[in-house]
């Protein structure tokens, strides 16, 4: 768990990464959430960035539920309102979170979540894993996480090609508690907390489905939800040539809500 403060804080931001990154690839946006006024936490989910274990693997999805609500608890010692963040796996993760541990927050923002994608396994590699994970939970397959396909930076492309911490593969364990956590998610609705909510959505995302996206806020009975769909963006909304402007209306939905 890492913290950075703000010397000027009203609020405090629990940012959740996704799957195979960290959080020192949210350096752009906990630099602007420190410049606006709230504090950061955040961290490496179980098996990413510097964690122990093995890299790309969970016994089950419950481990980032807790890990989350460990770095919120941290955030809340401050006193002050609490802004979960969730990106990609991390809003799914987030989703799950509030809607087991309904965690006492401000408001949850969603970039990108999935909850669907765009090109899963084929019918034939989905069976094969459901039998697979029972027998050898641990063997890996390559995730199919593309750099090209997250962001249209450059830079970050770059970057990301050369970081050694980014996981390129992940176990078949891994893949079924997805699955299973996505299911639950959209199944189960009525479980996620009436908290205001903001949802972040890539209209060129080539990794989530922004159908399944838009179902899931759809179906979420809250009297303060907001869905955004950033026409040509590509996944990593905060990463995009537009991040000034994606970040202006997250700071909009903290202000009216701290």
């Amino acid at each position: 768990m890492w913290k950075w403060e703000s010397t000027k804080a009203d609020a405090v931001f629990v940012i959740v990464h996704g799957a195979g990154e960290h959080h020192q690839r949210y350096a752009w946006l906990i630099e602007q959430l420190n410049t606006n006024g709230c504090h950061v936490v955040t961290g490496d989910l179980p098996g990413q960035g510097k964690t122990r274990g093995k890299r790309g693997h969970i016994s089950s999805f419950t481990q980032y539920m807790d890990t989350i609500t460990g770095w919120y608890e941290e955030a809340a010692s401050y006193r002050l309102p609490v802004f979960l963040l969730g990106h990609s796996m991390g809003g799914l993760a987030v989703i799950r979170t509030m809607m087991e541990k309904k965690l006492d927050v401000h408001g949850v923002i969603l970039s990108s979540p999935c909850l669907g994608l765009v090109n899963p396994p084929s019918k034939s590699k989905d069976v094969a894993a459901r039998v697979l994970h029972r027998v050898t939970p641990t063997l890996r397959a390559k995730s199919g996480i593309n750099s090209a396909l997250a962001t249209r930076n450059e830079q970050v492309r770059e970057a990301y090609v050369k970081d050694e911490m980014r996981v390129s593969k992940v176990s078949i364990r891994w893949y079924q508690e997805l699955v299973k956590a996505m299911k639950i998610a959209n199944r189960s609705t009525e479980a996620f907390p009436d908290v205001p909510l903001l949802v972040l959505q890539a209209g060129d995302d080539h990794i989530v489905d922004k159908f399944a996206v838009e179902r899931w806020f759809n179906q979420v009975q809250l009297s303060d939800k907001s869905y955004k769909e950033w026409d040509q963006l590509y996944h990593e909304v905060f990463n995009e040539p537009e991040r000034d402007e994606v970040f202006r209306l997250t700071k909009s939905f903290i202000e009216l809500r701290k």
